[in-house]
């Protein structure tokens, strides 16, 4: 079986809605041009993964069973909408943990890898903070930093490590489309 690359996408801020510490389903929205940004990622030929930081279990905000409520939330959203995740992976420890599956540690890509046959040094990293950019890099992967979320405020400390830095997921499968098709493309 020949590896295929994925597009990993971190959850909040760049797929569904931020929310601070989300852990209510009913709060889960998809962000416009989601569903038809990873309908793209999918034509492209990519594994659909997404990853995710939760240290609210860590912090005893919620539990693992609330994080599972969310994913299964988003699954059924995104079913609706003719697509379907190939994996979801998250670090439910704290930043003070010093565990390797929290980002920008490589822990949740490598499981994966493992998990799906994913070559990370043809995937994409699209999320809307410095540790999703530094999570590609990490990874050998190329990271796109999106506008939406936290993007705008990270974009000042960490835009110029990114690859490209869009202003939504759909910009950002366009960058990688680019990419992919060997077209030079870089981010506005």
């Amino acid at each position: 079986m020949t590896a295929r690359p994925a597009a990993f996408l971190d959850r909040d801020g760049a797929v569904i809605r931020e929310r601070h510490y989300l852990h209510d389903p009913e709060l889960v929205e998809l962000l416009p041009g989601a569903a038809q940004g990873l309908r793209r990622l999918r034509e492209l030929g990519l594994a659909l993964v997404l990853v995710t930081n939760q240290s609210g279990v860590a912090r005893g905000y919620f539990g693992l069973e609330a994080v599972a409520a969310v994913h299964a939330r988003l699954a059924e959203m995104l079913a609706k909408e003719g697509v379907a995740l190939d994996g979801v992976y998250f670090c439910p420890h704290g930043p003070e943990d010093g565990c390797g599956c929290r980002k920008p540690e490589p822990g949740l890509a490598l499981q994966a890898e493992r998990d799906l046959g994913l070559d990370l040094a043809r995937s994409f990293v699209i999320g809307d903070k410095c540790s999703d950019v530094d999570f590609g890099r990490g990874i050998g992967a190329r990271s796109i930093l999106v506008r939406t979320g936290y993007g705008v405020e990270h974009e000042q400390r960490c835009g110029a490590r990114a690859d490209a830095v869009a202003d939504d997921l759909a910009q950002a499968v366009e960058i990688a489309a680019g990419w992919m098709s060997g077209s030079a493309v870089r981010g506005v």
